[in-house]
């Protein structure tokens, strides 16, 4: 049975979680995306992709930015999902926060659950095109209309553990962002511009970036 989150309806015109094509699109715009970049993706490709129409995907969704928005936001979704399960019955915040960590880092992991998204093609969409669905210029009136809210609820969950650490630290939600980001700098960074991080590619990647991600939060909130 998949998994279907409730994600901001602004984000799209028919919710593609509910239908077969809707599914499809999603399944195969993530696949194309990682494949040709978010820049040469276009909706008629995406249409030759699936053997549909190109008008068939506009009945989902205005522009491909919202669909990458909608895909980014499914993601921290995901994550957010497997902090909520790994972190039950787990009081002690230092835990929790190490949990959110690997979380972050290894929700790539892909779920039979879920037939139409594979979460590692997603997650090196996310890193590789993830920041386009939120540096734009309309990005104050997106917000507006709550469209990063998965995010933001994202972000908020780890601030809170960070605050739990240490309730001195004042800036809790900048850390809990900065860790977000880094991860996802850190692994296009080692993969294509190798000489701004100290991470390796290869078997080891994620369980180093996951020390690297613990040591800078420990240290800080130490």
């Amino acid at each position: 049975m998949d998994i279907k989150f409730d994600l901001n309806n602004s984000l799209y015109i028919k919710d593609p979680q509910e239908s077969d094509l809707g599914k499809r699109i999603l399944e195969h715009s993530i696949i194309l995306i990682n494949e040709i970049g978010f820049e040469s993706f276009t909706f008629k490709k995406l249409a030759s992709e699936i053997g549909s129409a190109e008008k068939s995907i506009y009945r989902y969704f205005d522009n491909k930015h919202l669909l990458l928005l909608f895909l980014t936001s499914w993601y921290w979704e995901w994550v957010y999902y497997l902090m909520t399960i790994n972190m039950k019955n787990i009081d002690d915040p230092h835990k929790k926060l190490a949990v959110a960590i690997d979380n972050l880092v290894k929700a790539t992991s892909e779920n039979p659950m879920n037939k139409y998204i594979n979460e590692n093609i997603l997650h090196r969409v996310v890193i590789s095109e993830g920041v386009k669905a939120y540096h734009i210029n309309e990005i104050d009136e997106e917000n507006k209309a709550g469209l990063f809210y998965s995010y933001k609820k994202l972000v908020k969950t780890v601030a809170d553990i960070i605050s739990d650490v240490n309730p001195k630290f004042c800036y809790s939600t900048s850390l809990a962002s900065n860790l977000f980001e880094m991860a996802n700098n850190q692994i296009y960074f080692a993969e294509h511009l190798p000489r701004l991080s100290s991470i390796k590619t290869g078997r080891k990647q994620n369980d180093d970036l996951v020390i690297m991600l613990s040591l800078f939060a420990n240290k800080i909130l130490a």
